[in-house]
C-alpha cells in the first residue's frame, strides 16, 4: 500500500501565493476547497471532485471570525487540526497544500477577550473596534433564508473567501451544496467581480441515517440527533408530494413544519426558492430548492434537497 502523502502546510499569505504563482508558471492547475476545519466526509468529498477538476488541491482551513456575530458560536467551534491532516490523507492522491493562517484580518484573535455586546450588523471583528474595514456583499442573494437570522454571516463569508481567492488564485473552487445559500451567493460573486475562477457545488453527504454532515454534528446529544433526522425525513416527504402533484408551498412548508416541531426542533425557516435567485415562490413551476433551518437543542442546523419538476 503505498504512503499517505503528506501536504505542504503554509501559514503565511505571501508564501501561499508565491507557490501558487510558481505552480501555474508551470502550466498547473489548482483547485481551492475552502473549510473552518474539523473536518468529516463531506469536506472529504469536496477534496475528491477538485482532484477531479485540476493539477494540484489546496485545502484552506481558517475559522473566520468575520462571520460570527458576538453571541454566536465561535467560542466553541470545535477543532482538530492534526485530525484534519489524518483525514486528508486518506483522499486517493491526497493534498498539495493545507493552507492555515492564523489570521486573516488586521485585528486581534477574537476567540479572545470580551464576548458580550453586539447586535445589528456586529461582527466579532467590529465588536474589537479595530483594524479590518472592508467588506464584500453579495446585497440581493444575502437578505432571505440564513441572512435574516444571521445578518453578518454571509458578507463575512464572501469577504474571507474573496480573500483566499486573492491569496490562492485557484482555477476551481469547490463548495458543498448543504450551504446552498453561501454557494449561490458565491457564484455570483464571482461572477460580478469578474474572478477567473469555475465555482463548483457538491452534492451534500449525510450518514447513513440521513442527517446532513456538519461540523456542529458534534454538539448534538444522541437523542437530539435522532430527532434532527426529522429534516432529512420531512425534505423527503415535501419532495415525494410535488411528484405527486402538489405544487402549493405554503401546504409543503407547512408539512414540514409539523414534521420538525413533532420531533421537537424549533423551526428558524423553512422556505422553498429558486435555484438561482433565491427568491420565494408560491407555487412549483421550475426548479426550486426547499431551504430549512431548525434547532435541536443548542445546535442550529441546515439542510435542502433541489426539486425539478
Amino acid at each position: 500500500m503505498a504512503a499517505a502523502k503528506e501536504p505542504q502546510i503554509i501559514t503565511d499569505k505571501e508564501q501561499m501565493r508565491k507557490w501558487s504563482r510558481e505552480m501555474r508558471s508551470q502550466g498547473k492547475t489548482i483547485s481551492l476547497v475552502p473549510t473552518m476545519g474539523y473536518l468529516h466526509e463531506g469536506h472529504l468529498s469536496l477534496v475528491r471532485e477538485a482532484r477531479k477538476d485540476t493539477h494540484l488541491v489546496v485545502v484552506s482551513i481558517y475559522v473566520n471570525p468575520g462571520q460570527f456575530s458576538p453571541t454566536e458560536d465561535l467560542s466553541t467551534y470545535p477543532s482538530d487540526f492534526h485530525g484534519d491532516l489524518l483525514k486528508l490523507a486518506s483522499v486517493p492522491g491526497g493534498v498539495d497544500v493545507v493552507f492555515h493562517p492564523q489570521n486573516l484580518y488586521d485585528t486581534k484573535d477574537c476567540r479572545k477577550g470580551s464576548r458580550g455586546g453586539g447586535g445589528g450588523m456586529v461582527s466579532c471583528l467590529e465588536e474589537k473596534g479595530m483594524g479590518h474595514q472592508t467588506w464584500v456583499r453579495v446585497e440581493k442573494l444575502e437578505k432571505g433564508l440564513c441572512g435574516k437570522s444571521r445578518p453578518v454571516f454571509f458578507r463575512g463569508v464572501a469577504t474571507v473567501v474573496t480573500k483566499l481567492f486573492n491569496i490562492v488564485e485557484p482555477d476551481v473552487a469547490v463548495f458543498g451544496k448543504k450551504d446552498y445559500q453561501q454557494w449561490r451567493i458565491i457564484q455570483r460573486m464571482v461572477q460580478d467581480l469578474d474572478f477567473p475562477i469555475e465555482v463548483i457545488g457538491s452534492e451534500i453527504r449525510r450518514d447513513d441515517n440521513g442527517l446532513a454532515l456538519s461540523s456542529r454534528n458534534v454538539h448534538l446529544s444522541p437523542e437530539e440527533r435522532k430527532k434532527a433526522l426529522s429534516i432529512s425525513r420531512s425534505l423527503l416527504m415535501a419532495k415525494a408530494s410535488v411528484e405527486k402533484g402538489q405544487v402549493n408551498c405554503r401546504e409543503l412548508r407547512d408539512l414540514v413544519i409539523q414534521e420538525i416541531h413533532n420531533a421537537g426542533g424549533r423551526v428558524d425557516y423553512a422556505e422553498i426558492v429558486d435555484q438561482e435567485s433565491l427568491e420565494e415562490v408560491e407555487e412549483i413551476r421550475s426548479p426550486v430548492v426547499f431551504c430549512i433551518a431548525a434547532w435541536f437543542g443548542k445546535v442550529r442546523l441546515i439542510d435542502n434537497i433541489e426539486i425539478k419538476i
